[in-house]
């Protein structure tokens, strides 16, 4: 079927009542227009004020999608990561382990002491100093000054070492006295802030 425009100059003419018997050509366009006026007006009464709703929408889809990705990527490792974590706890345990608790802090003197005589020096001053208070220890300097040869300080550093608690040695300074060294040092030891750990 062909289309005659020249039928469409009849739409002045035509009675709304008899819309059954108008031109195909003129139902064709009326029925254009009525769509076309039917998507403008459905989508600047019903779509345009729906938009913003959408772009918040799919902003929150996107973060979920984000943080779903990374609840995944947690959960699919979890058992990896209760792993590491028991791993990391038995750690901190060993290592809350080395650090004296109150009551053997005394005795750490006298294993200090004994380590140093046993190496061959002779100590002539061993004093605790105040305690530096640290977010998850305390620090327990003790100065020291002690006098004998050089391999024997070697040998007192070495067995400092080997004490099963934590003790480190900081700011030395040797001096010579009638042809024997004398070391001034700090040894620091430190207590663990957590009480009652199990020892």
């Amino acid at each position: 079927m062909k289309f005659d425009f020249n039928k469409l100059k009849e739409m002045n003419e035509l009675d709304f009542e008899q819309v059954a018997n108008w031109p195909f050509e003129v139902k064709t366009v009326v029925a254009i227009f009525v769509a076309v006026l039917v998507a403008f007006g459905g989508y600047y009464g019903l779509i345009s004020s729906k938009l913003p709703v959408l772009d918040t929408a799919q902003i929150k889809e996107d973060e979920l999608k984000q943080t779903f990705a990374a609840k995944y990527r947690i959960a699919v490792n979890l058992e990896a990561y209760e792993e590491q974590l028991a791993r990391i706890e038995a750690d901190f345990s060993s290592m809350l382990k080395s650090l004296p608790t109150s009551n053997e802090t005394p005795g750490l003197i006298d294993d200090i002491t004994f380590v140093g005589t046993t190496a061959g020096l002779t100590f002539k001053l061993i004093n605790w100093q105040q305690e530096i208070p640290k977010e998850f220890y305390t620090e327990l300097p003790i100065q020291m000054e002690v006098s004998g040869t050089y391999h024997e300080f070697g040998q007192f550093v070495s067995n400092i070492a080997g004490l099963p608690r934590i003790v480190t040695l900081h700011n030395f300074d040797i001096a010579q006295e009638r042809g024997e060294l004398t070391f001034q040092l700090q040894a620091k030891t430190y207590r663990t802030a957590v009480s009652e750990q199990p020892q």
